[in-house]
């Protein structure tokens, strides 16, 4: 009797070997995604370059610079302006995830319901 192990190596039915070669290759690429989608980041700008936020596709910050300039502002016109710079760097990785998975969901119901 073959194994489930055995199997993925080979079964010797050219039909069920053509599908689990399908399966390897689509397998290898959503990995490759899945690397591609961990590495997204955004990136926002505010108050001429002196506040740079990054930021994941879920809106979480991944970082933040203040040019020591920038503290000149005072406190009120910093806050506006780091929001500013994490809104920009949050829909900037929403456009980047949007690329991403663009062929993934092309043509199917998924990009359909994300243009509503």
């Amino acid at each position: 009797m073959t194994s489930p192990v055995d199997a993925l190596h080979g079964s010797g039915d050219e039909e069920i070997d053509r599908h689990l070669g399908g399966f390897r290759q689509d397998l290898a690429e959503l990995e490759v995604l899945h690397e591609a989608i961990d590495e997204v980041r955004g990136r926002g700008v505010a108050a001429q370059g002196r506040v740079v936020a990054e930021a994941s596709p879920t809106g979480a910050f991944t970082g933040l610079t203040i040019d020591p300039r920038a503290m000149r502002l005072g406190s009120d016109e910093l806050a506006t302006v780091i929001l500013q710079a994490a809104g920009a760097a949050t829909r900037d990785a929403e456009s980047r995830m949007r690329e991403l998975m663009h062929p993934l969901v092309a043509g199917t119901m998924l990009e359909t319901a994300a243009d509503d």
